[in-house]
C-alpha cells in the first residue's frame, strides 16, 4: 500500500512516515499544498493524508482540486482545526475522514485501515492467486501452505502484483507504486526484486507452475 502524506511540520511528518513504514506502508511526503497536489495528480496512491493549514495551497483547496480531477483516492484530514465547522468544511470539500491533532497513533492506523476497506475502494485482506496467498493484515505469505519469508519491499511488490493478477504491469508502474517517488532507483532495481520473488515463490516449488512471468518489452505479470 502506498500513502501520500502532506504535512508542513517536518518533525511531525518524519515521525508519521517512520510509524507508517514500520507498518509496511510506502510513504511519499510533501511539505506544501502545491507539491502535494502535484504528487496526488501524477502518482497512484491508496490513501492521502492531508493537513489543512499548508503553505502554498491549503488542504481544503487541495482536496477540491483532487476531486475535480475525478481522483477518488480516500483523503484523511489530519489537522489541529477540530471545530465542527472545520470538519463540515473538510467533508464538503471531498474528504473521507477527519482526525484532529494531537492523536493516538493506534486510532490513526485504525482509520487508515477503515478507509481502505470502504466499498468504493475495497482492499481485500487475503489475496490469492492459484496456491499463493498473501495476508495483508498479518504480513504473511504462503504457497501450498508453506510460509514464505519476505522483506517489506518484497512484500509490497508481491502485493501489488497480486492485486493486479493476470495483468501486465510495466516497470514504471511498479516503481511508482512500490517505491517512494524520491527513492534512488537503479535501472535494474525492479529486475533484481522480481528475481528475489522468483527465488522464493517459484524456484522452491519445482512441481508447481511458475507464477511470475516476464513479458518482454512490456513488464511483468503474476498468474498462471
Amino acid at each position: 500500500m502506498k500513502i501520500l502524506l502532506v504535512e508542513d511540520e517536518k518533525i511531525i511528518a518524519g515521525s508519521i512516515k517512520r510509524g507508517l513504514e514500520q507498518e509496511n506502508y510506502v510513504v511519499d511526503v510533501a511539505f506544501d499544498g502545491i507539491s502535494g497536489l502535484d504528487l496526488a495528480s501524477t502518482s497512484d496512491y491508496d490513501i492521502i493524508i492531508l493537513d489543512r493549514l499548508l503553505p502554498g495551497m491549503d488542504g481544503i483547496e487541495v482536496t477540491k482540486k483532487i476531486r475535480e480531477q475525478k481522483i477518488q483516492t480516500p483523503i484523511l484530514f489530519l489537522t489541529a482545526k477540530g471545530q465542527v465547522g472545520d470538519k463540515v468544511e473538510g467533508f464538503k470539500a471531498g474528504a473521507d475522514d477527519y482526525l484532529t491533532k494531537p492523536f493516538a497513533f493506534e486510532e490513526f492506523l485504525a482509520r487508515i485501515k477503515s478507509l481502505l476497506k470502504r466499498p468504493a475502494e475495497i482492499k481485500d485482506q487475503i489475496l490469492q492467486v492459484e496456491d499463493l496467498t498473501l495476508d495483508t493484515e498479518q504480513f504473511e505469505a504462503k504457497r501450498s501452505d508453506k510460509k514464505i519469508k519476505l522483506s517489506s519491499k518484497e512484500f509490497g511488490l508481491l502485493e501489488y502484483l497480486m492485486r493486479n493478477a493476470n495483468k501486465v504491469i510495466s516497470k514504471e508502474k511498479i516503481i511508482n507504486h512500490v517505491w517512494n517517488y524520491d527513492a534512488d532507483i537503479l535501472p535494474n532495481t525492479v529486475e533484481v526484486y522480481i528475481g528475489y520473488l522468483r527465488n522464493k515463490i517459484d524456484k522452491p516449488f519445482k512441481n508447481k507452475p511458475c507464477l511470475i512471468h516476464t513479458v518482454w518489452g512490456f513488464g511483468y505479470k503474476l498468474g498462471k
